[in-house]
């Protein structure tokens, strides 16, 4: 288990909810993820053991998957390579990625096929998400007509994302810009939910992250995993109710009955919770990545 990465060898840029990122050369990043786990913007004091093993093993196959799609971020060489010593590789080997240091577009690339979470909200307040007019009558977790695109802006730590029209996205990062992110979007959902309904699994919706390089979009981040995306088992679904997720919603659902005020500091979670919340990010690991 691996609650917070400590390399001497290697200068710390920063910090995440998730994810500790380290400067390797002008040119590459090591990112190194750890057990740490957040609910409401909020990082628990406790360690998911084998979560960060779990979302890079995930990460992997997925940009195996989707490069015919788009370029990613990944660099060939093992990650343990650019770390000194023995203590170093351990802490780094099977939840780091070595990748190239680009910069991040300023947006979160959403793509929704079912209506759940903060699209469920818009949809029940305006009958729309993300000012996209939506059909009336829809349920929770209903199956949309057709896939849409709905992005957000990055939230500083603590903060919350807030979801955005295509229109101010364009405003944000230029129209033509947009239409390669939501097209490439769009592209990389159904791609992978053609794959994820063969195993039986439901992607509700997911999260993508790009840079752009000469023009050219490059994908980054991490892809499809539990902490981005939220995993339906098909046949358990039923419109109306809300789905069991394949990632954290458990342990949120355990956090809602408690008081806490969703800020710092959060309240100890159960060993039970976390075990099971271990066993929900494996199950979907082994779901979805089966022979």
């Amino acid at each position: 288990m691996l609650h917070t990465s400590e390399l001497k060898s290697l200068p710390l840029l920063s910090r995440g909810k998730v994810r500790d990122i380290y400067a390797v050369d002008e040119n590459r990043l090591l990112i190194v993820q750890s057990d740490r786990v957040s609910a409401f913007d909020v990082v628990m004091d406790e360690a998911v053991p084998d979560k960060g093993k779990v979302l890079t093993e995930m990460s992997y196959f997925w940009f195996a998957r989707s490069q015919d799609i788009v370029a990613n971020h990944l660099c060939a060489e093992a990650p343990e390579s650019v770390v000194s010593d023995a203590a170093e590789k351990a802490q780094v080997r099977g939840r780091s990625m070595l990748v190239r240091r680009l910069k991040p577009l300023p947006i979160e690339a959403v793509c929704r096929g079912y209506l759940i979470g903060s699209g469920w909200k818009d949809y029940c307040a305006t009958g729309s998400v993300c000012g996209i007019t939506l059909p009336a009558g829809l349920r929770l977790a209903d199956k949309l007509p057709q896939t849409i695109f709905t992005p957000a802006t990055k939230a500083e730590m603590g903060e919350h994302d807030e979801n955005i029209s295509f229109a101010q996205m364009s405003e944000i990062i230029g129209e033509s810009l947009a239409e390669q992110v939501r097209d490439v979007t769009l592209r990389l959902y159904e791609s992978a939910a053609i794959y994820a309904a063969e195993k039986g699994i439901i992607i509700a919706d997911t999260k993508f992250e790009f840079a752009s390089e000469n023009g050219k979009l490059i994908l980054i981040d991490e892809i499809l995993t539990p902490d981005s995306s939220r995993f339906w088992r098909a046949e358990s679904w039923k419109p109306g109710q809300n789905p069991e997720s394949f990632d954290k919603q458990y342990m949120r659902d355990w956090l809602e009955t408690t008081d806490w005020n969703k800020k710092a500091p959060p309240p100890t979670v159960p060993a039970d919770v976390i075990a099971d919340t271990t066993k929900k990010y494996q199950e979907i690991r082994d779901l979805l990545m089966s022979v």
